[in-house]
C-alpha cells in the first residue's frame, strides 16, 4: 500500500538524486541545478515537462545574444537541460538546429617562461606553495593536486597516480624528485593531524562511490587520507557528515594571485597556467609529444598539439627581419 498523502519529490530533488546515481561531482550537480533553475525562471516558472525543444532553443539563444555568455558556459547550460529531459523526465529533445551558438574564440594558452615560474614559486610559501610546485612539476590540474591521497603517491618510483581525472580517467604522471623531501614532511604533518583526529573519535575522510559501505574501516585508514588536508572540519553538503576535507582550491588560487602581484607578472597567470607551462617546457626540452599527452591525460594528441603552436610563437620560431637587417 502506498501512502496517498506522500508527495512526489520535487523536480530539482529528482535531478540531484539522478546526478548522484550517475556519480556526477558536486560541482557538476550545482552547475546543472543552477542552469535548470535559470531555464525555468526564463519561461515564467513553467514546468519543463510542458516545454520542449523550442523553449530550450530560445533560452540558449538568449544566453548567447542577450547574456553574451562564452561558448563553454552555453555548452554547460545545454548539457544541464539535456540531462534534465533525458535522464529525469525521460524525454528525448529534437535536434536543436535554431540555437544561436556563442562564438568559441581560438586562443593560445598563457605560458610562463622558466624564469617567470622560478620567480613565481619562490614568492609562495607553505602548503599552497607546495601544491603549486606540484602542479608545475607534474602537470596536474588544481583540483587533482588538492584531492591527492596518500596511497596515490609513490616516492620510491617517483610517480603520482591521478585518480578520477577529467573524463573520469586515471593516469600516471611524474613526481618531481626535488619535491620528495617536502612531500615527506607534508605527509608527516598530515599523519600527525590524522592521528589527532582519530584520538577524538574523528579521522574519517570522504570516499568515492560505495566504498564506505564496502569497506567501513577504509574512511579512517591513513592510506585514504588527503595529502593536503584542510585546517578545519567541514560538513558534507550531501550527507551532512562532519569530516576533514582537502585544502580548498580557492586558497591556492588566492596564493597564486598574490604571488603574481608580488613578482610583477604582466601575464594573466592562474594555477592552470602552470599545467600549460609544464607541457610547453617539456616539449622545449625535447620530450616526445605522445609522452606529454599521456602525462597530461589528453584523450587526443590534437589537444596536446596546441603547445607546439606556443613553441613556434614570436621570436621562438621566427627571426625578425629587423634583426636580420642589423638595425
Amino acid at each position: 500500500m502506498t501512502n496517498p498523502s506522500a508527495q512526489p519529490p520535487r523536480l530539482l530533488d529528482q535531478v540531484r538524486a539522478r546526478l548522484r546515481v550517475k556519480h556526477y561531482s558536486l560541482r557538476t550537480e550545482e552547475a546543472y541545478v543552477h542552469w535548470i533553475k535559470r531555464f525555468i525562471h526564463f519561461h515564467d516558472k513553467r514546468h519543463p515537462i510542458d516545454m520542449g525543444g523550442p523553449e530550450v532553443e530560445r533560452f540558449l539563444t538568449h544566453l548567447a545574444v542577450d547574456g553574451q555568455v562564452s561558448a563553454s558556459t552555453q555548452n554547460v547550460a545545454l548539457s544541464a537541460l539535456l540531462f534534465l529531459y533525458r535522464e529525469v523526465l525521460g524525454v528525448e529533445l529534437p535536434w536543436l538546429t535554431d540555437v544561436t551558438r556563442a562564438k568559441k574564440p581560438k586562443r593560445l594558452p598563457v605560458v610562463l617562461s622558466v624564469t617567470e615560474v622560478q620567480a613565481l614559486l619562490r614568492a609562495v610559501e607553505g602548503v599552497p606553495g607546495l601544491v603549486l610546485r606540484l602542479l608545475y612539476g607534474s602537470g596536474m590540474r588544481l583540483l587533482e593536486g588538492c584531492r591527492l591521497r596518500v596511497k596515490d603517491i609513490d616516492l620510491a618510483r617517483g610517480e603520482i597516480l591521478v585518480r578520477d581525472g577529467k573524463g573520469s580517467k586515471d593516469r600516471v604522471t611524474v613526481l618531481p624528485r626535488s619535491l620528495a623531501a617536502p612531500l615527506r614532511s607534508q605527509l608527516e604533518r598530515a599523519h600527525a593531524l590524522h592521528e589527532a583526529d582519530l584520538a577524538v573519535g574523528g579521522g574519517e575522510v570522504w570516499l568515492p562511490d560505495a566504498l564506505t559501505r564496502k569497506y567501513p574501516a577504509a574512511a579512517c585508514s591513513w592510506m585514504w587520507q588527503y595529502v593536503f588536508p584542510a585546517a578545519g572540519l567541514s560538513r558534507d553538503p550531501r550527507s551532512g557528515v562532519v569530516r576533514r576535507h582537502h585544502i580548498e582550491d580557492q586558497q591556492v588560487q588566492r596564493a597564486m594571485k598574490r604571488a603574481v602581484r608580488t613578482v610583477g607578472l604582466t601575464k594573466p597567470a592562474t594555477p592552470h597556467t602552470l599545467r600549460h607551462s609544464f607541457a610547453t617546457h617539456l616539449l622545449e626540452g625535447g620530450q616526445d609529444i605522445r609522452t606529454v599527452q599521456a602525462l597530461l591525460g589528453h584523450k587526443d594528441v590534437s589537444t596536446t598539439m596546441i603547445y607546439t603552436h606556443v613553441l613556434n610563437r614570436g621570436g621562438l620560431g621566427v627571426l625578425s627581419p629587423l634583426d636580420r637587417a642589423g638595425l
